[in-house]
């Protein structure tokens, strides 16, 4: 079966997420995580890919980022493929590939679900029950999003800045939304919707992503078409 070409539309974000082959560790030690964050820095950086939030897991990565240009997530993704996989094989003594194939991409509707997923990427660590609370984890952007620790990889999406006109009003408001979590379903779609890349959003959402993108943004329904009332 084909893949489908991913989705750019200038303007809308994309959850990504990146694992390791057959879901072996990438990260060994504080220096391989701290590595891969200056990778992503400097590519991203070069290649107009701004990102809001992201966790590093120990086989996994979620990024939550809005990229400036058709070639912005691809070129980023594939200079930090390179050096971080270059990294990582020498540091070990290893050869081969690293990641499970391409990573995945779902274009959001950031209106509905942008803050529905900076939440469920900074509480990855805790759901994989590593810590008892994000503030807890020291490789994701909750620090930046929540408390006034400064990271220069992290940019605000225009949406978090209305939680309130100064920092310390968008640190509370954005720690209060943690206290109402991320419910089950809004977990299954955003896990299903990446995982098939598919739009996440609401119909009118993925409707006009339709014929902006010119390619599907859901699947196709199952089974025979309906026969006519006539």
């Amino acid at each position: 079966m084909a893949r489908l070409p991913r989705f750019f539309v200038q303007g809308e974000t994309l959850h990504v997420i990146q694992r390791g082959n057959n879901r072996i560790p990438i990260f060994s030690a504080n220096h391989d995580y701290l590595f891969f964050l200056d990778c992503l820095q400097q590519a991203s950086t070069e290649h107009g890919l701004v990102i809001h939030a992201y966790v590093l897991m120990s086989n996994h990565v979620h990024i939550l980022a809005s990229p400036q240009h058709e070639a912005s997530l691809p070129k980023t993704f594939q200079s930090v493929g390179r050096r971080y996989v270059q990294h990582f094989n020498h540091a070990y003594k290893r050869t081969g590939t690293l990641w499970e194939g391409r990573y995945r991409a779902t274009l959001i509707d950031s209106e509905h679900y942008l803050l529905t997923c900076m939440l469920y990427i900074e509480l990855n660590p805790v759901r994989a029950g590593m810590v008892d609370h994000p503030a807890d984890y020291p490789w994701s952007s909750y620090q930046s999003n929540a408390t006034q620790v400064r990271n220069t990889l992290v940019t605000p999406h225009e949406l978090y800045l209305r939680l309130g006109q100064s920092i310390e009003e968008r640190n509370d408001a954005y720690k209060q939304l943690f206290h109402a979590q991320p419910s089950d379903s809004d977990v299954d779609a955003i896990r299903d919707a990446t995982q098939k890349a598919w739009v996440l959003g609401s119909d009118p959402f993925r409707n006009r992503i339709e014929a902006r993108a010119d390619r599907r943004a859901t699947p196709l329904s199952r089974g025979r078409p309906p026969k006519d009332s006539d």
